[in-house]
């Protein structure tokens, strides 16, 4: 049953816990293990991450099917990776037999993801060694199309305050299929903790559980990803899913403040 703390990742269909842990900055391993102790059992994994990889290369080992693994191989722009390569490869470093969502990362257009290429992510699916696939991208229309024919079982994007265009372009259109929805940047790389320009000096500035709350207040996203640099980063993080959804004035609050940090006109992944 959904709830603002947990819910099940479409078609992974896996009970998920809805704060996930993406180890980019290398917290450590303490971090992870913090994590784990707290009930996070989401985690999105790179190749360059090994704070995560050895870790959980332990942990599987004991109770694999309790745990969600994200990772996928990167979408260089004027190519890519070997796909099947780069899936033995996460595999060895997760020591696991299987990836629950394989994810064609950094999607920017359509013509990236073309309808052959995500052939081979269904080959790899039908192998049995992943679970679920999909991608992150940043053309919102062309994921909510993919999401609205099924073509995809996971799409990880960008949602925050000042970037909440996926209310319309992506999430009336999972209703039918139910793909995994995970999010990433709630605080919109910092940004969204920073007074923008023009804001009153003595106005109000949100607190890092309070990007997350938006994030984890809509029901269509399923996982919210944080990505700690720190042990005090993670512990502020991890109080979002204590302190429940936004109110009316505090989600009022932060939209009129995304939408002024999106009007600084700054460029962001």
């Amino acid at each position: 049953m959904k709830t603002f703390t947990h819910d099940v990742l479409g078609k992974v269909n896996k009970p998920v816990c809805r704060l996930g842990l993406s180890a980019s900055y290398r917290p450590g391993k303490a971090i992870i293990h913090k994590a784990l102790d707290s009930g996070i059992n989401v985690f999105f994994g790179y190749g360059f991450d090994t704070n995560l990889t050895k870790v959980m290369r332990d942990i599987l080992k004991r109770d694999r099917e309790k745990y969600v693994i994200i990772t996928g191989a990167y979408n260089l722009l004027i190519g890519h990776f070997n796909l099947e390569r780069s899936l033995e490869k996460r595999l060895r470093q997760f020591g696991t037999d299987y990836i629950d969502a394989f994810l064609y990362l950094g999607v920017m257009k359509e013509k990236q993801f073309p309808e052959h290429l995500r052939e081979r992510f269904y080959r790899m699916k039908e192998s049995g060694k992943v679970r679920a696939i999909g991608m992150s991208c940043h053309d919102r229309q062309f994921a909510g199309r993919l999401c609205a024919e099924g073509a995809i079982d996971v799409l990880m994007m960008r949602y925050n305050a000042a970037h909440p265009g996926a209310e319309q372009d992506i999430f009336p259109h999972v209703q039918t299929h139910q793909p995994g929805i995970v999010s990433y940047t709630a605080t919109r790389w910092g940004y969204l903790l920073r007074r923008p320009k023009g804001w009153p000096s003595d106005g109000r500035i949100p607190t890092p559980p309070e990007c997350y709350r938006f994030v984890l207040s809509n029901p269509n996203v399923q996982v919210c990803l944080t990505a700690p640099r720190n042990a005090a980063e993670f512990s502020q993080n991890l109080t979002a899913l204590e302190d429940g959804p936004l109110n009316a004035e505090d989600m009022a609050f932060m939209r009129t403040f995304g939408n002024a940090v999106h009007h600084t006109k700054k460029w962001f992944m």
